[in-house]
């Protein structure tokens, strides 16, 4: 990663005020509503920072928001870009080398994704316990991925968090894919086979490359939809947005706790 890039870039974004925080976000499709519950706001364009790549995809605004939960500062990407918009693995993971340039410590990723279980319904939450790639691609390169980004303390105590703030969170296994295209179900039934729970199209690389930055990470699934085969209905992202305005109350709940966790 360029190092004099990132720093025009971090130079660039404090021109526009004091963006540094030790919680960092990640919003993923629909899942930008996020930033309305937050306080005293200061909001960039992705595309006003130096080398930063801009989301195409609808349900990513493409801004880099600093603001509130109560009185802990945040960072929070609202939105990100995937492979299937033309950019590289560099590109993908830009994003979260300039959030920990800031000052972030730990990082709460989460995405929109289809649910491989019939018993985990669209509208579920899901805590992402361990990635499985099928991207073809690491940043680890030509060295073996860590077996898991995910502390099993922090696991644990975001599962109990949960449970005393009356949110249903399921847990499982992410499977991240390329796009653009949707699984199909065949693909499902292989996914299945490897015990991936919930499959979507972002995130494993984020986190990747946030735990060689030494951040603790975190990672948040909305389930949107039921995977392709799981039920007998085409999928479309119109469902996707549809379902992350739907359960946005308790999705901006659970991370407003989640703040107030990691920021004692």
């Amino acid at each position: 990663m360029n190092q004099q890039i990132i720093k025009k870039a971090v130079s660039e974004i404090r021109k526009k005020g004091a963006f540094k925080a030790d919680i960092a976000l990640v919003l993923g499709s629909g899942l930008g509503n996020f930033v309305e519950t937050l306080n005293d706001t200061r909001r960039i364009s992705f595309s006003e920072i130096p080398g930063f790549p801009v989301s195409t995809v609808e349900g990513h605004s493409g801004e880099l928001v600093h603001g509130y939960v109560d009185e802990v500062p945040v960072l929070v990407n609202s939105g990100r870009v995937h492979f299937y918009e033309g950019y590289d693995l560099e590109q993908v993971v830009y994003p979260i080398h300039i959030l920990k340039a800031l000052g972030a410590k730990t990082i709460i990723l989460t995405n929109a994704a289809g649910s491989i279980r019939k018993d985990y319904a669209p509208g579920d939450l899901m805590l992402i316990t361990h990635f499985l790639n099928q991207t073809g691609r690491s940043v680890y390169r030509d060295q073996k991925e860590p077996e898991n980004v995910f502390d099993p303390e922090i696991l644990e105590r975001i599962k109990q968090l949960a449970i005393q703030s009356g949110i249903t969170l399921k847990t499982g296994s992410y499977a991240g894919l390329n796009g653009p295209s949707y699984e199909t179900p065949a693909e499902i039934r292989f996914l299945r086979l490897k015990q991936a729970d919930a499959v979507g199209m972002s995130t494993i690389h984020e986190g990747m490359a946030a735990f060689q930055l030494d951040m603790k990470v975190v990672g948040i699934s909305c389930l949107t939809n039921y995977a392709a085969g799981i039920l007998n209905q085409p999928l479309n992202h119109e469902e996707v947005i549809e379902t992350g305005l739907r359960v946005r109350t308790d999705f901006a709940r659970l991370l407003h706790d989640l703040v107030a966790l990691f920021s004692i």
